[in-house]
């Protein structure tokens, strides 16, 4: 086992364009509309709109650079070799790296409670406090043994479903636009008061809805 190669080999073009666009727009699809939405209007109130822009207009900066870096050292390595290119093996870059690393993880695990939740909605189970990470730990290990597959069948899943997703949110936008001034909807709670504060935190979580295309970059190897 000593002289095993133990060198990771991508296979070039074992992922299309779209198979990468699908994978990255499935990300932000799923964090920046179903999960982060509610919570970033709760903190800006009436502005919310303003702090989804005011995150995408931060993460256009962060994106060009990785679309330079990328077309510049094609790799599976994404922001951890964007860090090594710059500062070489230093700890800022084993530090930042770890960042990144512990931000995905907390993003997946956001997303996959968000899951758990919204799943439960469809029934009626009283206490739902062990049901919804439950459901959201079974989300990551379908999601992890997918990711064993190989590339085609990743690309596969991620498509449909952001062509699923995609359709859904159309429809949906089509029917509220027919609709939505013959419904009367109220409210329990008043609109919070929009503060700086409530502004900056909404827009921080703009920009983890905005992630996906660290996901499109890790993918350089294989485009």
């Amino acid at each position: 086992m000593a002289d095993q190669d133990r060198t990771p080999q991508y296979k070039e073009n074992s992922l299309s364009l779209i198979g990468a666009v699908a994978l990255g727009t499935g990300v932000m699809i799923g964090a920046g509309i179903f999960a982060l939405t509610g919570q970033m209007a709760e903190m800006t109130g009436r502005l919310f709109p303003l702090a989804f822009l005011a995150a995408a207009v931060i993460v256009s900066f962060s994106a060009y650079s990785y679309v330079k870096m990328s077309n510049t050292f094609p790799s599976a390595g994404g922001i951890g070799m964007y860090l090594q290119k710059a500062y070489g093996p230093t700890l800022p870059t084993a530090f930042h790296a770890l960042l990144m690393y512990f931000s995905m993880v907390i993003a997946q695990s956001f997303l996959a409670r968000t899951f758990g939740s919204y799943t439960l909605e469809l029934f009626d189970l009283g206490d739902r406090s062990l049901f919804v990470p439950l459901l959201g730990v079974g989300l990551l290990l379908t999601a992890f043994l997918i990711n064993l597959s190989a590339n085609r069948l990743i690309e596969g899943v991620a498509s449909v479903l952001g062509f699923i997703k995609i359709g859904g949110i159309i429809v949906f936008g089509i029917v509220g636009v027919f609709i939505a001034d013959s419904i009367e909807m109220g409210s329990g709670n008043d609109a919070p008061t929009p503060t700086i504060t409530g502004f900056l935190g909404a827009t921080a979580l703009g920009i983890l809805a905005f992630k996906g295309f660290t996901t499109i970059t890790n993918s350089g190897s294989e485009l």
